[in-house]
């Protein structure tokens, strides 16, 4: 069991990595390799939205993921 709920944290805290670095502002994916973001992601509000929840979702999961492999390894 402990082994699957740390195969877990580990796959949500990929993803919640993933999901910080793209709302940073003016670093999206093309930000990342150099290329002009002048206007691409800040046209698509409801994808910076969906995003922000996303990453809300996976720190709640994060949180319920470290607090299960606390209470399993005791």
């Amino acid at each position: 069991m402990e082994k699957f709920l740390n195969i877990g944290l580990i796959i949500t805290s990929v993803g919640l990595i993933l999901s910080v670095i793209l709302q940073s502002k003016g670093a999206g994916l093309g930000g990342l390799t150099g290329a002009d973001t002048g206007g691409v992601f800040t046209a698509r509000r409801g994808i910076e939205r969906v995003l922000f929840w996303v990453t809300i979702g996976l720190c709640v999961v994060f949180f319920g993921l470290v607090i299960a492999v606390i209470l399993v390894a005791k």
